[in-house]
């Protein structure tokens, strides 16, 4: 299916993963939101689960190792085009995960890829539901 005005949503993973008190992101080489700051993920391919998803992308965007811990929330990510067409529909299943092992590297679909102290995520001019989901599993961790 075509990600640009698809007949019907696509699942998509984001994964919070953090390394003691970091979070970790990717910069998108793609759009939507190409170039800003993001949470590590992407679609979820037929038989894998979603924490099967969540390790397989966070490996591929990353080169790091995760264990998922559980599901943050469930984000819809609906972006029109100028006509008012749906250009993409994401439904985003939002994993917290821990770090396991490895630096990051930007692959496959990221320009970069870094660790960040997640009190400052809220100054790289993301998408508002990232920052939001971050601040979530940062409360879930406790």
């Amino acid at each position: 299916m075509n990600r640009e005005y698809p007949d019907r949503p696509m699942v998509g993973i984001g994964v919070v993963v953090f390394r003691a008190d970091q979070v970790l992101l990717i910069r998108r080489g793609k759009p939507p939101r190409l170039g800003q700051w993001s949470l590590p993920g992407g679609l979820q391919e037929l038989g894998e689960t979603v924490f099967q998803a969540a390790v397989r992308e966070v490996r591929e965007e990353c080169a790091v190792a995760i264990e998922p811990i559980s599901i943050i929330d469930i984000v819809d990510a609906i972006t029109p085009d100028a006509d008012g067409r749906v250009r993409f529909h994401y439904t985003l299943v939002e994993v917290l995960a821990e770090w396991r092992a490895g630096a990051p590297v930007a692959g496959d679909d990221a320009m970069d890829a870094a660790w960040f102290d997640p009190r400052d995520v809220g100054s790289l001019g993301m998408w508002e539901q990232t920052t939001r989901i971050i601040a979530k599993g940062l409360a879930m961790r406790g």
